[in-house]
């Protein structure tokens, strides 16, 4: 199984597989095409090699845009190394599905990763190929997760790295990116002022733009998620998957991550369907949105097929991407799937980081709370048939967003004395 070349997702034009990212006939978004030999394809065989592989994205080298064969005993080709991402937990969410009167929940918890966010998946397959590109220098546009990790990076190996963000990032996101002495630069704008800004750079640089020239390796690791929730599942595909949506990408990755494996006859069962059917589908695909930038889900509730760009206002900062470059792909795959796009409230938002922190032990970052917030929705609205199994995609850690939290709980102050304590903290606080 090897990558074959670059195609455009609207004419289908052909390119070599070179740090391109947009169609020169129609403009078009380029991504990977794979040439898979299913005559020679042993099942069995490739599952078993994908489980004996490294406890990292490396285990499915097969379906990544990378040159050469698959990772040897250490796990790691020459130019495989850095951070080690993926194979993050896969968790029964037995208490939250009970709250919201569903069956069966899993919370894949990619806040597992090195720096914390599911960045690092697509970081990896970004930067491996831009070493083989040749390239010296990373950067990239960010609203902080990818600005994390893409310093990380640079710092693991050994490479230059300048990342640009919106000047008003959450704290703690500056400082988780500016340890890693990468230059920083802070641009006075939204996310898309930053985006504009680092593609006119691209032009002008010879960098390796994780997120610009070199999209379509990057977006492929989004892929692994995938991978894992179908592995760990038991090589099955889950009902439902509710997933953030920012530029789109990730929430269409999952979903070809999982075509992939049910074209080459990996998976069992699932889907829509898959409640008294083993014939394998896509799972109905959710996606979530802030309401302070829905470009997305203002789309689907009006039944455009393309997105109207807005100003972002909102704190789930890591969302708000206002002009969507994956928009008209994630309204599809939702109308396709069964699935939607909704939007919540920044107090929604909130209460989700709460509810998932109350009932699983997972703290997330805005993201997160928005993602639980359109389950709480959609559960209540009657969306979610009773006996699915639905995967809850958490993409990033709560210490990252700590200002989102703030006044959400009470700290008992006591004087150091069992009477104190008594008189001052009440029974029964545990939610």
């Amino acid at each position: 199984m090897a990558v074959s070349h670059l195609q455009c997702k609207e004419c289908k034009a052909e390119y070599p597989l070179e740090a391109l990212y947009v169609c020169d006939q129609c403009f078009g978004p380029l991504e990977v095409v794979y040439d898979h030999d299913r005559s020679t394809l042993d099942v069995g065989e490739l599952r078993r090699r994908i489980q004996g592989g490294p406890q990292n994205i490396w285990r499915y080298a097969d379906f990544l845009p990378l040159a050469g064969g698959p990772p040897g005993p250490s796990g790691r080709l020459a130019s495989r190394v850095g951070l080690p991402a993926g194979c993050t937990p896969l968790i029964r969410a037995d208490r939250l599905a009970e709250r919201l009167g569903l069956r069966e929940v899993w919370v894949k918890n990619d806040a597992a990763n090195p720096t914390h966010s599911f960045k690092d998946r697509v970081v990896s397959v970004a930067v491996t190929r831009a070493r083989e590109l040749g390239f010296e220098t990373i950067a990239c546009a960010s609203t902080g997760n990818l600005a994390n990790s893409v310093a990380a990076h640079g710092a693991a190996l050994g490479m230059d790295s300048y990342v640009f963000i919106p000047a008003d990032l959450e704290e703690q996101k500056i400082l988780a990116t500016g340890i890693y002495g990468t230059t920083l630069v802070g641009v006075e704008g939204s996310y898309d002022d930053v985006n504009r800004l680092c593609t006119e750079l691209c032009a002008e640089r010879d960098w390796a733009f994780v997120n610009i020239n070199l999209r379509p390796y990057y977006a492929e690791g989004s892929k692994t998620l995938a991978f894992e929730i179908a592995e760990q599942l038991g090589w099955e595909i889950p009902d439902r998957c509710v997933v953030p949506v920012a530029s789109g990408s990730l929430f269409t990755k999952i979903a070809k991550g999982f075509e992939e494996w049910i074209e080459l006859g990996l998976l069992d069962g699932g889907g829509p369907s898959s409640i008294g059917s083993s014939a394998p589908r896509l799972p109905r695909m959710n996606g979530a949105q802030a309401e302070g930038c829905s470009p997305v889900a203002s789309a689907f509730a009006a039944g455009n097929e393309v997105c109207r760009p807005v100003k972002p206002s909102t704190i789930a900062k890591s969302l708000a991407i206002g002009n969507p470059a994956d928009g008209p792909y994630a309204l599809d795959l939702a109308r396709r799937t069964g699935g939607s796009v909704d939007a919540v409230t920044d107090e929604e938002i909130r209460a989700g980081i709460k509810l998932l922190a109350e009932t699983t032990g997972v703290f997330t970052e805005t993201a997160g709370g928005v993602t639980t917030a359109v389950l709480s929705k959609l559960a209540a609205r009657g969306d979610i048939d009773p006996d699915e199994r639905v995967v809850l995609v958490i993409t990033g850690e709560g210490l990252k967003t700590l200002d989102a939290v703030r006044g959400a709980f009470e700290t008992h102050t006591i004087a150091p004395t069992i009477e104190a304590f008594e008189a001052g903290v009440p029974e029964g606080t545990a939610v």
